[in-house]
């Protein structure tokens, strides 16, 4: 069975990226893509003033509103890619500033960057709990994953309970092509657990440019490897049942 292709980790020109979200949709078209996500940053810290960012109601709702019209347009025209809208979120962000910003059902995908700790985590479950306690409707909460999350942070310390807390809340590794150093076979432990405990998996590039929108062959190379291609199925029929 072919899996389809999926890249679900790009950033446009509303933070560091070098092309439009138009540019992004024609070459992921071009490229035979089948769902890509466009994830641009969000923070606060200390990035807020190296890397442009959503940083402001006004910008997170242009970037919402076009991402839209493009969905709309893939969808008009009957093409067979479809397009998620997505942020990527620092983790060294306040607590106030990501729940007073950011309306998680606007979204398909939340990305989480740069969880290092077993506080991480409970930063994570602090904000997701406050989200859901404020969303009516269940079936509109977005999808939840890693961005280039690296295992070695849990490898010695806490990986019973990194497993635990992606399973209760249901959510994804990340096989990044950015940074495929952290898919090594040194976490093959990590791997067998996300395929015991039935852990989603998903694709992207972490893509800055259109050049390496179609990266992805690495990494499904290494899911194939870790035998996680159920894995990423189901992560691929929740997002089918999004897009309905």
């Amino acid at each position: 069975m072919e899996l389809p292709k999926l890249n679900l980790h790009i950033h446009s020109k509303y933070s560091d990226g070098r092309n439009s979200i138009f540019q992004i949709v024609s070459t992921a078209l071009d490229k035979g893509l089948d769902y890509i996500c466009i994830t641009d940053h969000f923070t606060n810290s200390w990035k807020a003033d190296v890397i442009p960012n959503l940083n402001s109601l006004d910008k997170m709702e242009m970037y919402l509103d076009e991402i839209d019209q493009f969905q709309k347009y893939l969808l008009d025209e009957e093409r067979q890619m479809t397009l998620f809208k997505g942020i990527e979120i620092d983790l060294s962000s306040t607590e106030k500033f990501i729940i007073n910003t950011i309306s998680p059902t606007k979204f398909d995908i939340l990305l989480f960057e740069y969880l290092e700790n077993i506080e991480g985590i409970s930063f994570i479950k602090k904000i997701i709990n406050y989200w859901k306690r404020k969303t009516k409707n269940s079936k509109n909460f977005p999808l939840i994953g890693l961005a280039h999350f690296d295992p070695s942070f849990f490898v010695i310390n806490g990986m019973n309970i990194l497993i635990d807390f992606l399973s209760q809340y249901q959510i994804f590794f990340e096989f990044n092509s950015s940074y495929s150093q952290f898919y090594s076979q040194k976490y093959s432990s990590f791997f067998n657990q996300l395929k015991e405990r039935n852990i989603l998996v998903s694709i992207g590039t972490d893509s800055h440019h259109i050049a390496t929108l179609k990266d992805i062959e690495e990494a499904y190379d290494k899911i194939k490897f870790y035998e996680l291609e159920n894995n990423l199925i189901d992560l691929i029929q929740i997002l089918d049942k999004k897009r309905i």
